[in-house]
């Protein structure tokens, strides 16, 4: 991460942002001005610009022979540059000059006829396009900038969600406290890479337990509350692949085989009732002795050990590598973990009501209009979600900002237009896209009708802009909408716009 931004110098002739537009007055009034040399600065040290990002396996941990790819696999050639550095001195396009470029591809029937619009630049804030970008959309996936920005500031990129082992009520019961953790896995061949272990929390138990047998296991998940599937989920969300059951405790974010490629992937129906076999079965406890339950609280009893008393505990990866796979791999389980965590944060219960109620009032906390997000998941997969496009470009300019170093783990993981995640197979073959291959650096989001993107590009001139587009009615389906989409920021990224 470099060294703390908010240490970062400012140049002594750095420009002050222009004042502005009227319109924008309320909107605008309480986000930081950004001098250009620090915010420059700012997103270098967290990967706006950056080299080739690395795999998985270099974000979770230092564990390089775990994961689903481990074996024979080729090592990676050394980083190549695929995003061009911003220049401070290069022009800011002209609102006239984007208008001119965007209009056109912005009202095309492709998208349908809700097309909403937000374009900034990064330094000044100077807003370059607005086309209903302050009305409510559904975001779809691109929710999760919302939850990446929410939970970075709630509970800070260096928090680890626990995983405990407590002694039960009786000689030999073991409870197992599920925290939140969504990337625990159960042996080093878990899908996520450098996640907490049961081995190594079962192998503390019986450490801890001395020459006592465990002979149950009994699964506390009290700490998530509400329905374990969220309000405005498609039908097919539970058992599609995509989504599924959100429970306190889980392996390898409820996946029945950790080995599958990311995305779409068969889950269990009870992911803690699975974890918990799978501690009982490290534990050399039959499976049929497994049970939900809660831990009791710690007491001073003959009993040894008494009951409550940790047997073992072990850690997720920092925050910070969660919400880079949250946003690299559009990871919904991920990201409902984490909005859970900011309900948690806030002291809000643990459940899709509280996590939005949270997500809500940290956006506001952050002095940011939160009347224009309001939603219902963390992941974007509720048709309920509405957020507007300027509050997006909001977010990401607030996380580039000097003022709030803890936000910039939001860039690390955002995909590289023809490169990574989900815009790796975008930018290259569409009519009138390439130019923002190696030059859009965004979150994208995908439901029936529902197509949007939201992020970042540098211009032809060199100039950092955040863009957010978003579209609800669209007519058709994915192959006509992206590449639609796509022209937009490659439009930008290939035009001075002066």
């Amino acid at each position: 991460m470099g060294p703390p931004i908010s240490a970062l110098p400012a140049p002594a002739d750095a420009e002050p942002a222009p004042a502005p537009a009227a319109a924008e007055t309320r909107r605008r009034r309480r986000l930081p001005v950004l001098l250009a040399a620090v915010l420059l600065l700012v997103l270098a040290s967290v990967g706006v610009v950056i080299t080739r990002p690395g795999p998985v396996a270099g974000w979770l941990g230092d564990d390089a022979g775990s994961g689903p790819q481990a074996a024979g696999v080729t090592p990676e050639p050394a980083p190549s540059d695929v995003l061009g550095g911003p220049d401070s001195n290069a022009p800011v396009p002209t609102p006239d000059g984007v208008r001119a470029v965007l209009d056109p591809l912005v009202g095309v029937a492709t998208l349908g006829d809700r097309v909403n619009v937000s374009v900034a630049d990064v330094i000044t804030g100077q807003t370059l396009f607005a086309k209903g970008a302050d009305d409510g959309t559904v975001p779809a996936s691109v929710t999760k900038l919302a939850t990446a920005v929410t939970v970075l500031a709630a509970r800070g990129p260096g928090y680890r969600i626990p995983t405990r082992a407590v002694a039960g009520a009786k000689a030999g019961e073991v409870v197992i406290v599920g925290g939140g953790d969504p990337t625990l896995a159960i042996n080093k061949k878990g899908y996520y890479p450098g996640a907490a272990r049961l081995d190594d929390l079962a192998n503390q138990v019986r450490t801890a337990l001395g020459g006592t047998p465990p002979t149950s296991v009994t699964v506390d998940g009290s700490v998530y509350s509400g329905p374990v599937y969220g309000p405005g989920w498609d039908d097919d969300i539970p058992t599609g692949g995509s989504g599924g059951a959100m429970t306190a405790l889980m392996t390898d974010g409820a996946r029945t085989d950790p080995g599958v490629e990311h995305g779409s992937a068969q889950r269990f129906a009870e992911p803690d009732l699975a974890a918990g076999k799978a501690f009982a079965r490290l534990l050399g406890v039959p499976t049929s002795a497994v049970k939900r339950g809660a831990a009791s609280p710690q007491a001073a009893t003959g009993a040894s050990p008494a009951p409550g008393t940790e047997l073992g505990v072990v850690q997720s990866p920092p925050l910070i590598r969660l919400v880079d796979v949250m946003i690299s791999e559009s990871d919904n389980l991920v990201a409902e973990a984490l909005a859970r965590q900011v309900a948690l944060a806030r002291g809000q219960p643990a459940s899709f009501d509280g996590g939005a109620a949270a997500m809500d009032a940290e956006v506001a906390e952050l002095g940011l209009p939160a009347d224009e997000i309001s939603v219902s998941d963390g992941s974007g997969l509720s048709r309920l979600n509405r957020i507007s496009p300027s509050l997006l470009t909001d977010l990401i300019r607030l996380a580039a900002s000097p003022d709030h170093p803890e936000l910039a783990g939001v860039f690390g993981g955002l995909p590289v237009g023809g490169w990574s995640g989900t815009l790796n197979e975008r930018y290259r073959n569409a009519a009138g896209t390439a130019a923002g291959a190696g030059s859009v650096r965004a979150k994208t989001g995908t439901l029936t009708g529902v197509h949007s993107v939201a992020g970042l590009v540098t211009t032809a001139d060199g100039r950092l802009l955040t863009f957010a587009v978003l579209t609800d009615k669209v007519p058709g389906d994915r192959d006509t909408a992206q590449p639609a989409l796509d022209r937009i920021a490659a439009a930008l990224a290939g035009c001075g716009c002066g």
